[in-house]
């Protein structure tokens, strides 16, 4: 039996007229809530998806065929729209009466067909205000976009939400994943919404947490011994032997368009303006290229004004590869040896997007820090305790760096700052000690 359309799932007790979910019509204010979504009925939105061009030497490529890396330089493909098209046909204020999560930016995303959309929702997370922690640190615009409430309980939903789409509208049957945890759980649940098989690999020391969703959501679990760049290299050999496709961190195209939409909800929630700093827990670095290339298309697009906000790299101690990069000046990261963190999405030893990491950083006058764990986990009792965020470790890493920032006189307290916390902290609960 063929696995269901998406669309066709997302509502099947109604009457058979699709629906979609809306932002309410004051959208472009502050969300410092869930977003309190209406019905409507769809209206047509499509993609205005046009190539796929190598990040290296610019060399453009067909988006209607299967890709992975470019071929020319075997370095990230970008998927590339008709933005002046777009331009001409569409203004920034069709999206405000459009469904809530990250599917209302159907024509900067790569979807083709809205059948083909594999959805739980993910996306239209909270840009939450957090006034307690803004008085402590002498900031009048702190705010933390809180991507612990997408499913499976983390940002991989975005990413992982928007490659499996396009995947399977371009005909794949079947899926693996190398993931240091979150990806992994987040594959295995979209590959059960959209009924194909799905192979994950993860270290051992994995969270438990990441394992067992994996497993309840149907996945086959292979654990490897080493890093996800072990995993990696296993899940490759596989996807090539069973004719499965590898869904590894920006070794497609379309994982960073998921993520793009976290900077173009950032953008639609302060009024289309970009904030003057992001700071963001780096280890394949996805968000981060993903939301630059967002901010970038906005700008091209005529919809904000200004400069792209400065992008600050955290990083762990125990696995900082950006981080030594950027201070020695160089375009690319070695591999960090005998990586090792609590903090499970930041034990990345050699992100494969390096260049686009450092690239995104310098270009917006940003920096690369990083923190030790201990902070971070004092850095997650103090999101709880002053702003009710359950951050995880890797968004809690980002209030470290913050404070560091501002000692240094690197941010000031006017800019308007957004911490990305990327998972919700209940996965991380064997860290809090005295309950």
């Amino acid at each position: 039996m063929g696995a269901p359309t998406a669309m066709a799932k997302m509502n099947q007790p109604c009457t058979g007229v699709k629906e979609r979910f809306t932002y309410p019509r004051n959208c472009g204010m502050i969300v410092s809530s869930t977003l309190h979504l209406h019905r409507e009925v769809a209206t047509a939105m499509f993609s205005y998806l046009d190539h796929l061009e190598c990040t290296r030497c610019g060399k453009t490529y067909p988006h209607t065929q299967l890709s992975k890396t470019s071929p020319c330089c075997n370095k990230v493909l970008f998927a590339r729209y008709d933005l002046p098209r777009l331009r001409r046909e569409l203004g920034r204020d069709a999206f405000n009466d459009r469904r809530g999560d990250m599917w209302r930016f159907s024509e900067l995303m790569p979807v083709a067909d809205p059948d083909n959309i594999v959805t739980l929702g993910e996306g239209g997370t909270p840009l939450l205000p957090v006034p307690n922690l803004g008085r402590i640190l002498g900031l009048k615009n702190l705010y933390v976009k809180e991507e612990g409430l997408n499913p499976t309980g983390t940002f991989k939903a975005r990413g992982i939400g928007a490659a499996v789409s396009k995947a399977l509208e371009l005909g794949v049957t079947g899926f693996t994943m190398p993931s240091a945890g979150n990806a992994a759980g987040a594959a295995a649940a979209y590959g059960a919404r959209a009924g194909t098989p799905v192979k994950v690999f993860m270290p051992q020391d994995a969270p438990a947490a990441n394992k067992k969703e994996s497993i309840l959501a149907g996945a086959e679990l292979n654990l490897v011994q080493g890093l996800i760049s072990d995993a990696g290299r296993i899940s490759v050999t596989v996807a090539a032997e069973q004719n499965l496709f590898d869904l590894a961190t920006l070794k497609e195209p379309y994982r960073a368009e998921g993520k793009k939409t976290m900077g173009l909800e950032i953008a639609q929630q302060l009024g289309w303006k970009m904030p003057d700093a992001i700071i963001y827990p780096t280890g394949g670095g996805t968000g981060i290229i993903g939301m630059y290339k967002g901010f970038q298309e906005l700008l091209e697009l005529g919809w904000v004004e200004g400069r792209p906000p400065k992008f600050i790299a955290v990083q762990a101690v125990g696995c900082q590869p950006i981080v030594k990069a950027f201070n020695e000046g160089k375009d690319t990261a070695e591999p960090w040896q005998n990586a090792e963190t609590i903090a499970d999405g930041l034990r990345v030893p050699g992100p494969f997007a390096d260049y686009l990491i450092l690239k995104a950083i310098r270009e917006t006058g940003g920096t690369a820090l990083a923190v030790e764990d201990a902070k971070m986990v004092a850095a997650m009792h103090e999101l709880a305790s002053a702003e009710g965020i359950i951050a995880c470790p890797e968004g809690a890493a980002t209030l470290v760096g913050l404070k560091r920032l501002l000692a240094q006189d690197f941010l000031g307290p006017d800019e308007t700052i957004v911490l990305l916390n990327t998972g919700s902290g209940y996965k991380y609960l064997e860290l809090i000690e005295g309950a």
